[in-house]
């Protein structure tokens, strides 16, 4: 894991998934409870990529300035924003519009038979 991020599991694990994860997933969630586009999420969890490779390397000697550590890194936290974007997306045109629309499925909305 450390040749391909540039970082030890535990690092990974700790600051990318859990820490950054955790502001990916509620920038997701702002992101889609604000009406913003989807590509909101994508730009702002490439930023938190930058921090995940700055605090990581600040607090435990990681690589700075492995591509391959960010691309890893910044493709987890923009999946993570992805996810949570679409589920509150979802949630939120079902709730919103009920008369309109309703579930299907967790990331997906279809219209209401009338």
């Amino acid at each position: 894991m450390e040749e391909l991020t540039g970082t030890s599991l535990p690092v990974f694990i700790g600051v990318t998934l859990v820490l950054f994860g955790g502001a990916a997933f509620m920038t997701g969630h702002a992101t889609a409870d604000t009406w913003r586009p989807g590509w909101h999420s994508v730009m702002y969890g490439v930023l938190l990529g930058v921090a995940d490779r700055l605090l990581g390397f600040l607090l435990f000697g990681s690589e700075l300035l492995s591509v391959t550590g960010y691309l890893v890194d910044s493709a987890v936290l923009v999946a993570v924003a992805l996810f949570a974007y679409r589920v509150t997306r979802a949630r939120k045109m079902t709730s919103q519009y009920p008369w309109l629309y309703e579930r299907a499925g967790l990331f997906g909305w279809r219209d209401r038979a009338r």
